[in-house]
């Protein structure tokens, strides 16, 4: 090889290796343009993987070694076969040849050189590289662009990323070229001004791991252009108070049903339940681009969300509020394909641990609901019902990040739905609030309980009187909401003080045939404290295109969110 470019001019050979796998893989194109992919045996002496480089390099372009064995015996001592094997071997970043007894997995450093025949290459173990990089489907003017990032050696905060718009087609006739202009540096979100309604967006993104190593930049270009958003929305008003992160010693929580896209897309939905609602914003991605412009602005430091579909966690929501500083979790209902999210600011806490169920399964298998379990199985019209429901319960034990002594239990969950299914939302209730005793008090002995969810039920039900007062007498009238033949009556009792922290709304679900306060955020009186509840929309607001959801709202449900604080 004559006159050589420099180091930079080097040629790379990239090592892959990590513990949890048995072998280590290796690529380098040879000097003659063929590329080279091998898995070797981490545990294997390097001199056997570089006689296999050997080898391998002699073969040309790898296609000897596809000849049958006759042709390569015609072929004889001049055939391709013979050509001599070059020299290989491998130095370490001082110089030093490295020793052929050194195991793959300690060999192949970083920095080190490859020597095949006069050829060079510069090891790189492990270098930063993109598995994902996706923008979403659908791209409004005004609302954030959060790309779905999937790193290996990487990390998504540590990534540079590069907006491009595409360039208007010139004098009218022409359309729009592959002329890319550059639209923003460096900001992992991008939210498209109006001036680019009508364009396709292109990211290009270059993977890091925070060390200064950085790996091969991927691009990828939006399906569509940009598209005009709704002008203004339910929450704008409401990010009039939620701007900043509030303090370390106050926790800003949020409870949501988002409104599962399993349910917002049947013809049962478009036609009886939001028939007021068009079409294209009941569709998961006119909704999605919504929702995270929702979210984020409520600089929140918990979320719970209910009726979360999976993809919509993997895909969307847990990529986007990763941007903006939260971890999520996620409970999915065995038979649904949506489910339970948690969002905790990570700055703020980290996940001690997990401690999530299924109610109908918690009741038979858990001894702790023996005694519950019990005294269902007197009304087996009843139990069966309620070990049909596949609700589930989430809950997860915080830490605060700054004072290690405040630790905190936040639960999650989506009771029973049907209006006359007071009595099995009871038991359910029981069960949620025996499993958070257990977490909260035997496990992490007293500290503060945080109860979000959608429990559908009523200020005046029994399931609200029973959160509230810490007991349920057996003559209360829900043990008969659907009638005397599944009445099933328990005394029932907890033992935490709950409060509802934003109080009793006149309605926190608002659709065509029915509106209610359904959601609630409950917190331990005995810790916690409510520093300010933020205003829900205005009725007006609320009921500008009908009811919810609407293109200006993204569920038929409104966020609660409150600021609290430790006592």
């Amino acid at each position: 090889g004559g006159g050589g470019g420099g180091a930079a001019a080097m040629e790379r050979a990239v090592v892959r290796c990590v513990p949890s796998e048995p072998k280590l893989s290796l690529r380098f194109v040879l000097p003659d343009g063929s590329a080279r992919h091998m898995q070797r045996d981490q545990a294997e002496p390097l001199g056997r993987a570089l006689a296999r480089i050997a080898t391998n390099a002699a073969k040309g372009h790898g296609k000897a070694g596809k000849k049958s064995k006759k042709a390569r015996a015609e072929e004889g001592a001049d055939g391709g076969e013979a050509a001599a094997a070059p020299a290989v071997r491998l130095f370490s970043r001082d110089g030093a040849a490295v020793a052929e007894e050194v195991p793959n997995a300690a060999a192949w450093q970083d920095g080190a050189v490859l020597h095949i025949g006069a050829a060079r290459y510069r090891v790189e173990r492990n270098p930063p590289a993109l598995t994902e990089l996706r923008l979403p489907r659908s791209l409004l003017a005004g609302f954030p662009v959060c790309p779905k990032v999937s790193a290996e050696f990487a990390a998504p905060q540590h990534c540079l990323f590069r907006w491009y718009r595409e360039q208007r087609p010139a004098g009218g006739g022409d359309a729009p070229g592959e002329a890319w202009v550059e639209a923003a540096e460096g900001e992992r979100v991008f939210t498209p001004p109006n001036a680019l309604v009508g364009l396709r967006l292109k990211l290009r993104c270059t993977p890091g791991d925070g060390e200064q190593r950085y790996g091969p930049a991927r691009e990828v270009e939006s399906s569509g252009p940009v598209e005009a958003g709704p002008g203004a929305c339910t929450f704008d008003n409401r990010h009039l108070y939620t701007k900043k992160v509030c303090g370390q010693g106050s926790v800003r929580a949020v409870s949501y049903n988002i409104l599962a896209d399993t349910y917002a897309q049947t013809e049962f939905s478009r036609t009886v339940l939001y028939p007021y609602c068009a079409p294209y914003a009941l569709e998961i991605d006119y909704r999605q681009n919504l929702l995270k412009k929702e979210l984020a602005g409520y600089s929140a430091d918990l979320i719970c969300l209910q009726e979360v579909d999976k993809s919509v966690f993997v895909d969307s929501l847990a990529p986007a509020l990763d941007a903006f500083g939260l971890e999520g979790l996620f409970k999915i209902k065995e038979k649904q394909h949506e489910g339970l999210a948690t969002f905790y600011r990570r700055d703020k806490f980290s996940l001690l641990s997990q401690h999530d169920i299924a109610f109908s399964e918690a009741l038979l298998s858990e001894p702790l609901h023996k005694e519950l379990c019990d005294q269902l199985a007197k009304y087996p019209l009843v139990q069966e019902k309620v070990l049909q429901r596949s609700s589930v319960l989430q809950v997860s034990v915080l830490q605060s990040t700054t004072d290690p002594s405040r630790k905190l239990c936040v639960a999650n969950t989506h009771l029973y739905w049907h209006p006359k299914g007071g009595n099995i939302r009871l038991i359910q209730i029981a069960v949620a609030l025996s499993h958070i005793k257990h977490v909260a008090c035997d496990l992490y002995p007293s500290i503060p309980v945080i109860f979000c969810g959608d429990f559908n039920s009523t200020p005046s039900s029994g399931t609200y009187s029973f959160i509230s007062s810490g007991v349920i007498a057996e003559d209360h009238e829900d043990w008969v909401s659907n009638g005397e033949e599944e009445r099933c009556s328990m005394a029932l009792s907890h033992p935490f003080k709950l409060l509802s922290a934003c109080g009793e709304p006149a309605y926190t679900n608002y659709v065509g045939g029915f509106h209610g306060c359904l959601d609630y955020i409950f917190i331990d009186r005995n810790a916690l404290e409510v520093e300010q509840v933020i205003p829900l929309p205005t009725h007006e607001e609320v009921t500008t295109h009908q009811a919810l959801p609407s293109v200006s709202h993204p569920s038929d449900h409104i966020a609660l969110i409150c600021d609290l604080k430790w006592k």
